[in-house]
């Protein structure tokens, strides 16, 4: 096809990990194939009489973790009429991020491709959204009641307790019925329940098994899987917190989660999304910026982030 005009909405990329950012993956594919690179932050979009408009840098990125990108000339453009939109703002998942996804929508509705679809995103709260597949899911309560976490903790007696609206293994603990931390970390995640918490059964597989990034594209499995190991002295499957990565196959209940939850993913638009998957069950979804591409591409040599983009084309006709 003739050459594709794609912006990415993204953090300052100059903050990003090149090394490990899926982002920039995409980013280097789509130049590859002579895509022509914008570059913004929701710092650089907003509506005018309801049409959405940005102010886009033109961007070549390399492949190297000293220098990744460089900007040109910065434009103002009405963003529906991109080709293609990546919505790749990392969480907090917080208002802000819904007040962009309207502005995207905006361009969508306009003729640009938007991945993922705004209105999705919107939706589809990474971690509430388990509720839809409880079937896949450990024991999992959602509250702003202090009582009904204890309660949880003592019915499981060992659970995970994390915030609705972050990533990375931000905010999360382990405790259980006898620890003295457990009311504080209650009161802290919650903010003394003034916000929902979500609280899971531990799942004791994560020391040994590990935690499976499962990266799914427009409802498919990529395999391999990216697999975290966490560290000694640490429970959490996150690479940004020093979990060793490793790469294998999909476990037949891993698949059949996928084609459980692929088809409702995909059918509302979310082409690029991801779970985790610990000891046969899910614990989390991953749509607002998935990761994983840049450490399964290095360690098996699969492209996946060429069958991203190919996704993509085979919906712009």
């Amino acid at each position: 096809m003739s050459t594709v005009d794609v912006a990415v909405i993204m953090d300052p990329i100059a903050g990003v990990h090149p090394h490990k950012d899926t982002t920039l993956a995409l980013l280097l594919e789509a130049q590859r194939r002579g895509w022509r690179l914008l570059y913004g932050t929701p710092d650089d979009i907003w509506l005018r009489d309801g049409e959405a408009f940005g102010r886009l840098a033109a961007l070549r990125v390399v492949d190297d973790t000293s220098t990744w990108f460089a900007l040109g000339e910065v434009v103002v453009a009405a963003l529906g009429e991109l080709d293609v939109i990546l919505m790749r703002k990392d969480p907090p998942f917080d208002a802000e991020y819904v007040f962009a996804t309207y502005i995207l929508q905006r361009a969508e509705e306009r003729g640009a491709r938007v991945v993922n679809r705004p209105q999705a995103l919107r939706d589809v709260g990474e971690k509430a959204f388990l509720a839809w597949f409880a079937d896949c899911v450990p024991p999992t309560l959602i509250t702003r009641s202090l009582d009904e976490m204890r309660a949880f903790i003592d019915e499981h007696e060992r659970v995970v307790v994390k915030p609705l609206d972050q990533m990375a293994g931000r905010s999360v603990f382990v405790t259980d019925a006898e620890d003295g931390n457990r009311n504080v970390i209650l009161e802290t995640v919650s903010h003394r329940g003034a916000r929902y918490a979500m609280l899971q059964e531990y799942v004791p597989e994560i020391a040994d098994s590990g935690d499976a990034r499962i990266l799914l594209i427009d409802g498919e499995p990529a395999s391999p899987v990216l697999v975290r190991i966490p560290p000694a002295g640490d429970h959490r499957g996150n690479l940004a917190t020093g979990a060793l990565a490793e790469v294998r196959s999909l476990t037949d209940r891993e698949r059949r989660i996928c084609e459980r939850v692929g088809p409702e993913l995909r059918d509302r638009g979310l082409l690029f999304s991801g779970i985790d998957v610990i000891g046969g069950v899910m614990t989390e979804l991953n749509v607002t910026s998935p990761t994983g591409i840049r450490e399964l591409e290095r360690m098996s040599g699969t492209p996946i982030s060429g069958r991203v983009l190919d996704a993509i084309v085979a919906t712009l006709g």
